[in-house]
């Protein structure tokens, strides 16, 4: 009898705990409420199916206790069949129902005005790149590379397509405005990871990597790699800097007048 209680009271305890506490920071896109509502549905059906398997456990104990000797037993054909049935419409649904949240920033087509960005991902450090107001980047020269001269990307000095590529060492974008941010990496695999736009995707050499995604509240927070990438992987941090229109439309100007006088 004391071991059925025990269960049920562990139970109540660790489901309370789960209740009690806050999984995220603030998310500020539309992607990040979506992923939010999908992951409090997924831990309420299994957090239901965790009590009731406890409860069921300890009347089982509960009912045991009565008998003063051990019985075989061949089990519920039914029963079986209707819980691996019932499990199995849960887990597929499930499925189907996240899908579009978690494909939506990879495979959805890019919005007519969305910003383009390019990031690159190399120890231990980001960079990203604007394409100017031609909306066209420079071809990419790997000889050009050159992180102390300020090309980390190696843009080809002598295509004119590239003299007003802006390149930071942070992003910037605007509120509500799309962003199409194309993931590139230079040596080993990275991740840029998000916490408030629940954005966490590994970025590999080689490839051309896009997530989509709009961000509604102006704030500076931080990405991280969360990818163990060498021994100054604890130094790979940058931030985004999510700024109202007019102060990202001013910040671009500026930018630009500074590339003018270069």
């Amino acid at each position: 009898m004391l071991l059925g209680i025990l269960i049920w009271a562990v139970a109540a305890i660790t489901a309370a705990l789960f209740l009690a506490r806050s999984w995220f920071p603030a998310a500020i896109s539309e992607h990040a409420r979506a992923f939010d509502t999908q992951f409090h549905l997924t831990l309420a059906m299994t957090g239901a199916m965790f009590l009731l398997a406890q409860l069921l456990l300890g009347i089982a104990i509960l009912r045991a206790r009565r008998r003063t000797k051990a019985e075989y037993s061949e089990g519920n054909t039914r029963w079986e069949i209707a819980w691996t049935l019932a499990t199995a419409a849960l887990f597929l649904g499930a499925m189907a129902w996240s899908t579009p949240v978690f494909t939506a920033v990879h495979l959805g087509r890019p919005r007519p005005g969305a910003l383009r960005v390019e990031a690159l991902a190399k120890q231990f450090s980001w960079n990203f790149r604007y394409p100017g107001p031609d909306g066209r980047y420079a071809r990419l020269d790997l000889k050009q590379i050159n992180d102390a001269g300020g090309n980390p990307f190696g843009a080809d000095e002598r295509d004119s397509a590239g003299k007003d590529d802006i390149v930071t060492a942070a992003l910037r974008i605007p509120a509500g405005r799309d962003v199409e941010l194309i993931l590139r990496g230079r040596d080993v695999i990275h991740n840029f990871f998000v916490r408030e736009l629940r954005l966490k995707q590994d970025v590999v050499p080689g490839m051309l990597i896009p997530l989509r995604f709009r961000a509604d509240v102006p704030g500076t927070y931080e990405v991280a790699c969360s990818e163990l990438c060498g021994l100054g992987h604890h130094l790979m941090r940058t931030v985004v800097i999510v700024m109202p229109p007019g102060e990202f439309a001013a910040w671009e100007r500026d930018a630009q007048a500074q590339l003018r006088q270069e």
